[in-house]
C-alpha cells in the first residue's frame, strides 16, 4: 500500500536508477565495443562530456546493430525489484525520463507500463535507424508540473540535473554507483538502495 499524495508524480531516470545496469554498455558489449561505451557513459554521467554530444557518439556506435538483437538484450536487463513494484503500484503517477531511444527500450516500456519520455528515432526507407530528437529532461518535467501539484525527480547522473532543476523535490540515487557531487548538491535527499528509496517515496 502506498501513501504518497495523489497530486504528486514521480520522474525516474532509467539507466542505473530503475535498471541495475547501464543499458548502452551492455548492448555495446554484445558488439565487442563495451570498453568504448563504458568510457563515454562514465564521462557523460560525471559531466565531462555534454550529454547531447555523448549520445550522438554512442548512437553512432550502435546505429548499425540489429534491432532484434538490441531488444533481446534490453529485455534481459536487470530492474530494481522495489522500484519496479513502486512504479507498477503507481503507474498513473510514475514516469521514466531517459535519453535512451524509444525503439531500443521498447521492452522496458511494455514491462513497466508507466509513462515514458525518451529520445526518438525512426527507421528510414533504407532500413537505417535515424536519430530524430535527443531528450532534454527539463522539458517533460515542466509539462508534468502543469498536470501535478508536485514533481519528485529521481536520478543518478549529471544529465539528470535539468530534471532536478525543475522538480519540486530531487532524490539522488546511489544504488548502482555514486552520483556526482553536482547532482547531490541540488538534491533534497540521497537514497542508497531501491528499498530505502521506495520507503522515502511513500512518505512524500
Amino acid at each position: 500500500m502506498t501513501y504518497a499524495s495523489k497530486n504528486t508524480c514521480f520522474c525516474f531516470d532509467l539507466d542505473g536508477t530503475v535498471t541495475r545496469d547501464e543499458l548502452l554498455p551492455i548492448i555495446a558489449g554484445e558488439l565487442n565495443l563495451k570498453q568504448e561505451m563504458q568510457l563515454l557513459t562514465r564521462l557523460t554521467m560525471d559531466g565531462l562530456i555534454p550529454f547531447e554530444e555523448s549520445f550522438r557518439l554512442r548512437f553512432a556506435i550502435l546505429q548499425s546493430a540489429s534491432m532484434t538483437h538490441i531488444r533481446q538484450v534490453v529485455s534481459e536487463i536487470r530492474i530494481d525489484p522495489d522500484i519496479e513494484a513502486f512504479i507498477k503500484s503507481n503507474r498513473e503517477r510514475c514516469f521514466i525520463i531517459t535519453g535512451n531511444l524509444d525503439i531500443w527500450i521498447a521492452p522496458l516500456i511494455e514491462r513497466l507500463g508507466c509513462g515514458f519520455y525518451t529520445s526518438t528515432s525512426q527507421i528510414n526507407r533504407n532500413g537505417k535507424l535515424d536519430l530524430i530528437e535527443i531528450m532534454r529532461k527539463n522539458i517533460p518535467t515542466l509539462k508534468l508540473k502543469e498536470r501535478f501539484d508536485r514533481v519528485v525527480a529521481v536520478g543518478d547522473g549529471y544529465n539528470d540535473i535539468p530534471m532536478f532543476d525543475v522538480a519540486d523535490i530531487g532524490i539522488a540515487f546511489n544504488g548502482v554507483h555514486p552520483s556526482p557531487g553536482e547532482l547531490i548538491s541540488i538534491s533534497d535527499y540521497v537514497a542508497l538502495n531501491g528499498r530505502g528509496l521506495c520507503r522515502l517515496l511513500n512518505t512524500l
